[in-house]
């Protein structure tokens, strides 16, 4: 694997053709932070390539992947092993993938996006070659509302899932040019998968009312200050030049709290610095997270995920 300033690499290159699948096999895990399990045939073994390219953005992870003929898996076993909880974004650049979850089975081609639950079982089957990119966000950041709906819901390589599949690639390229113009538009890029999950799971994109417009722009605010420890419903508001009042009359529609809303970014945010930076200590995870304190760290990291900050880093 090589090592760079803002991304890692891992290619079949570096390793003699025998081991390039198996080697192949432990890449795809490194770089996608979950268990899978990689099938090929014995003659396309031999014969195997394949490149993935992984870069980090704040809570973002993009991996763009290319390689042959394979099937990937990920079980019910493998998923107890790791417990990985994230949903995945799949964008289809080149070539086409089968992909099977929770009884749906979607055919993904060339400019289509599919969303995918790390926590239940799906395969992927790769015919040919493929460059697929995927983006790995933490189920904290988004919405829970709409996404049982939305696993494996194709969003179609035309229309506004094209633009939204679009702009992910646009951002990973950014990424690896402009590492700090691309980290500001990270709450812009939750607020384009709020909006795709709810329209992989409705069919399709409703116009919004003024009261959806001003929850995004909240919910955009929130984000983009979730880590100032110094956040309440009174700057909330101020920020977006609305009332106390309207502010909650805005969220009453929200299955969770404001409270519970900022709580869960800030354990979000604290649950990716454990995995991309361990050797944080974990007042300095706290701070950038938005506690006051490593106590408020552990009570809220342990009620969100029922474990404590320190058993999460020494499990990743």
């Amino acid at each position: 694997m090589e090592t760079h300033a803002h991304r890692q690499v891992w290619s079949t290159e570096d390793v003699d053709a025998p081991d390039a699948f198996r080697y192949w096999s432990d890449a795809i895990c490194d770089a996608c932070s979950v268990r899978l399990v990689a099938r090929t045939t014995g003659s396309e073994a031999a014969h195997f390539s394949g490149r993935v390219e992984r870069s980090f953005l704040d809570s973002l992870s993009f991996s763009i992947v290319s390689s042959g003929r394979q099937e990937v898996v990920r079980t019910k076993r493998l998923i107890d092993l790791d417990q990985a909880d994230f949903v995945l974004v799949y964008v289809q650049m080149k070539g086409a993938t089968r992909l099977r979850q929770e009884g749906r089975q979607v055919a993904m081609s060339t400019g289509s996006m599919v969303f995918v639950d790390s926590a239940r079982p799906y395969t992927l089957d790769f015919g040919d070659d493929f460059t697929q990119l995927a983006v790995q966000v933490p189920r904290s950041l988004l919405p829970s509302r709409v996404l049982a709906d939305a696993i494996a819901v194709e969003l179609s390589s035309s229309g506004p899932g094209r633009l939204i599949s679009n702009f992910l690639v646009g951002l990973e390229r950014e990424q690896r040019l402009d590492p700090q113009v691309a980290a500001s538009m990270v709450p812009h890029t939750l607020g384009l998968l709020d909006s795709a999950l709810e329209w992989a799971g409705k069919g399709r994109i409703a116009p919004k009312n003024e009261a959806a417009l001003t929850r995004e722009r909240i919910h955009h605010f929130i984000r983009r200050h979730v880590h100032d420890s110094s956040l309440n419903a009174s700057t909330i508001a101020a920020g977006c030049h609305i009332s106390r009042r309207t502010l909650f009359r805005v969220l009453s529609s929200d299955t969770e709290t404001l409270t519970g809303l900022i709580r869960r970014l800030r354990v979000g945010r604290a649950q990716q610095i454990l995995r991309t930076a361990p050797e944080k200590p974990l007042h300095v995870v706290a701070k950038e997270s938005g506690f006051g304190s490593v106590v408020q760290l552990h009570r809220a990291f342990r009620t969100a995920t029922g474990t404590t900050p320190g058993t999460y880093r020494a499990m990743k």
